[in-house]
């Protein structure tokens, strides 16, 4: 009877064992991936001045191109051209003199996730917002409207009458801008998006041709498509840790009735924590008594077996980067234990966190790699 109990015991373990192996259990993280970007925009611009609102508005176009630094950070430039307009209110009886001109303006933008900042990263969201800061440059090309509207400005004197006097200078002139924005762009596909975006522009005064003594301005509302190129996240599955099996304890109490054998002491694991310099994978010669601890250890107990993980301080670096560090600090102990010290590759296991997982709350301890034997 007791042998009867001790094989099913033993089948239902074995059973047991068999369907968590089919199981692989565990999360899948998504994982950023810095990528460039082309934007294409086309939209309208109201010039502020003293027209009606109507009579201010007019075409403009606008491409960038634009670089991904991680989940939340990135910088584009932009080039926007084509019309600004200036006009005012015929206030005085004097016939309006309303007319547009040209321009070139270039612009490096500092950008913001704020989706991504305030709701945290997910790569399938739909619909997201963004931020800009950025300055530049504002080229206004020479108009002979202008011309025209300061030979006419010349035969009345506006100053006595209405406090100012519109000073027309009809050159083409270059000047210095700052500009923000917010956008909206809703995700097609990870390659394509399509967009809103809407920004404002402040230059120094004389922009729309009016020496007055106050800064000149514009806004600009635009639709777009944004293309991104290669893939901007990828995948990274992190098993589950496997649940402990208490069963064996179970089968021995009932099938040991009389002492038998003295069972040797438990021994106990040996954790050893190899520190790396800033950005480097090679093992320096002050931690390179740790690698010979572990071996020492793994050649004492031959049934024993290493896990090596490495990490990247968050501090510095991006994803990318940090994921390479991580790496290459894992599998460089994992090469000194098999060529130097002879231990089966079988015995060891290696894995990478990058930055993603801190094991110590001062920074520069987790430029490491973390080696478990037991």
């Amino acid at each position: 009877m007791k042998m009867k109990k001790t094989i099913l015991s033993c089948l239902m373990l074995i059973g047991a064992l068999s369907v968590s192996a089919q199981e692989q259990k565990g999360t899948t993280e998504y994982v950023f991936e810095p990528h460039w970007y082309l934007q294409l925009q086309g939209g309208a611009q109201y010039t502020t001045g003293e027209a009606d609102f109507g009579k201010m508005i007019s075409p403009t176009i606008q491409g960038a191109i634009g670089y991904q630094f991680s989940k939340s950070i990135g910088a584009r430039l932009a080039i926007n051209a084509w019309q600004s307009k200036t006009g005012w209110r015929d206030d005085a009886g004097f016939t309006p003199k309303n007319f547009s001109y040209s321009y070139v303006a270039p612009a490096l933008d500092l950008t913001f996730d704020l989706s991504n900042i305030i709701a945290g990263y997910n790569p399938n969201r739909k619909l997201s917002f963004g931020a800009f800061i950025g300055i530049g440059l504002n080229y206004r090309m020479q108009s002979d409207d202008a011309k025209e509207a300061k030979a006419y400005m010349d035969q009345y004197v506006y100053k006595d009458e209405f406090g100012w006097t519109p000073m027309y200078d009809d050159d083409a002139c270059l000047f210095f801008k700052g500009q923000a924005g917010l956008t909206a762009d809703y995700h097609i596909s990870d390659a394509f998006s399509i967009g809103l975006e809407g920004n404002f522009n402040m230059l120094s005064d004389r922009y729309n041709f009016k020496k007055v003594g106050n800064p000149d301005s514009y806004f600009n509302l635009l639709a777009g498509i944004k293309y991104n190129f290669g893939p901007t996240y990828s995948t990274r599955f992190i098993p589950a840790p496997e649940p402990e099996i208490r069963y064996v304890d179970k089968i021995v109490e009932k099938i040991v009735e009389v002492p038998g054998p003295a069972v040797p002491a438990a021994v106990e694991p040996l954790r050893r924590d190899i520190f790396f310099e800033i950005n480097k994978t090679i093992i320096r010669d002050s931690e390179k008594q740790k690698v010979q601890d572990i071996a020492d250890y793994m050649n004492a107990h031959q049934t024993s077996k290493v896990m090596i993980t490495g990490y990247a301080d968050a501090g510095t670096g991006n994803n990318r980067i940090n994921d390479r560090l991580a790496k290459g600090r894992a599998l460089v102990v994992v090469k000194a234990l098999k060529e130097q010290y002879g231990i089966a590759e079988s015995r060891i296991s290696w894995d990478s966190k990058g930055s993603r997982v801190q094991p110590f709350a001062e920074n520069d301890l987790n430029r490491v790699s973390i080696c478990i034997a037991e």
